[in-house]
């Protein structure tokens, strides 16, 4: 049979067990294999990784730097939107999702190839975001998903399968310390799931974290940065305690708050979540400088920010995290809600001035050109223009309704 007798397909390649094997048993069915990996801030050797897949059969290799692409179409985006699904996670994974999707959907239209993959489980979210950037941004591309197919699960059943596979095939499979978990990394964030997690009441071991120190062993003394919006995006970081470092570059600016919150123990999070496809999932989660961007954002449109629209945008937050979270990037709702959270920014300028300490993030203060605050008619020193005796108006017409509930309530049966 030869080598491209089905076509060519590009693989989303990590360089690990699963994504080695894979790429080998696709060879094995008959396909041309490109591998494709992108740097989205992982820690990884990528040109071992090159090197192994070259090995392993693949015909080209691409990888592909898209860290600086991330934060600025990804991270901001949803800093400018305070996303967090569920009320708790940042969404660290799902916002890495669709630019590798949009990166390996370019490589393999310029390369001709009619199929691509992935090495994501068949009951976790990733496959579904992945799926679904595939078909929004080619919708005829086909996709080969291996571990939904039964001939692969059913040949490799778990990692003794996988492993004598590539003794076989003479795949090299690094042999570390084992980690009852699994995790994902980015430069955003680390994820850690399954093994022992998946008892909810597991205390996850201290050896676990790797991001962050923990907060008891972060250092005795804060340290304190000023970070400056501009509609809604930070373009600069000033950090206050050494009164030298300055960052304005978007990458290096997101870099250097990573690195302060690994220091101080900021961003680390342990919670029951809800996947998209209707199974609850415990996760782990390390989100340093997201942490902070997040905690100074929203504190800045609480100073800039109308009333009724700062309601409104949270609303609309809440479910572009649902959104982002549930793989639907590429979407006609995500691109007006997104339009809306931009046009909310216009305003959102100024700086916030943060203390970091053993795991928090305690806002200090923050101005603006644009604030929405009047010191004089908020004042309890001085009337400041605000006439005191139109309170009672505006309380009497707010009692209105509050007046008839309570007839209607005595008006129930049991309540005479």
């Amino acid at each position: 049979m030869a080598i491209s007798e089905k076509g060519k397909v590009l693989l989303a390649y990590s360089g690990g067990l699963d994504t080695s094997c894979i790429l080998a048993w696709l060879i094995d069915q008959g396909y041309e294999v490109l591998a494709y990996m992108a740097d989205i801030g992982q820690e990884e050797d990528f040109e071992a990784a090159k090197n192994k897949a070259l090995k392993i059969g693949a015909t080209q290799v691409f990888i592909e730097d898209l860290r600086k692409e991330f934060v600025e179409d990804l991270v901001w985006a949803s800093v400018q939107a305070n996303c967090l699904y569920e009320g708790v996670y940042l969404l660290g994974t799902a916002l890495a999702r669709p630019v590798i999707c949009r990166k390996q959907i370019e490589i393999a239209v310029r390369e001709g190839c009619q199929f691509v993959s992935h090495g994501c489980t068949g009951k976790g979210n990733d496959q579904v975001r992945f799926e679904l950037g595939y078909y929004a941004l080619q919708p005829d591309i086909k996709v080969i998903a291996p571990w939904r197919d039964p001939a692969f699960f059913n040949r490799f059943p778990g990692r003794p399968a996988l492993l004598e596979y590539a003794a076989a095939k003479s795949i090299p499979v690094v042999q570390t310390a084992s980690k009852p978990w699994s995790t994902d990394e980015n430069l955003y964030h680390i994820s850690f799931e399954a093994g022992i997690l998946e008892d909810p009441a597991v205390t996850p071991p201290k050896d676990m974290w790797k991001l962050t120190v923990d907060p008891e062993d972060a250092p005795d003394t804060p340290e304190r940065i000023a970070i400056h919006f501009q509609n809604g995006i930070p373009v600069k970081v000033v950090n206050t305690t050494d009164k030298q470092t300055v960052h304005r570059d978007s990458l290096d600016l997101f870099l250097y708050l990573n690195a302060l919150g690994r220091k101080h123990g900021i961003g680390r999070i342990d919670i029951v979540e809800n996947r998209f496809i209707g199974i609850k999932s415990r996760g782990c989660y390390e989100t340093p400088g997201g942490t902070i961007l997040r905690a100074a954002h929203v504190d800045l449109e609480g100073l800039t920010l109308d009333r009724e629209l700062r309601r409104l945008k949270d609303q609309y937050a809440q479910r572009l995290s649902e959104i982002i979270y549930n793989g639907l990037w590429y979407s006609a709702e995500r691109e007006f809600i997104m339009a809306s959270v931009e046009s909310s920014q216009a305003t959102v300028n100024g700086v916030v001035n943060l203390k970091l300490y053993k795991g928090n993030v305690i806002i200090e203060g923050r101005s603006s050109p644009n604030s929405l605050y009047d010191a004089k008619i908020a004042s309890m020193d001085e009337a400041g223009g605000f006439n005191p005796s139109d309170s009672e108006g505006f309380i009497k017409i707010q009692s209105i309704r509050l007046k008839a509930f309570r007839e209607q309530k005595q008006l129930l049966p049991g309540n005479h």
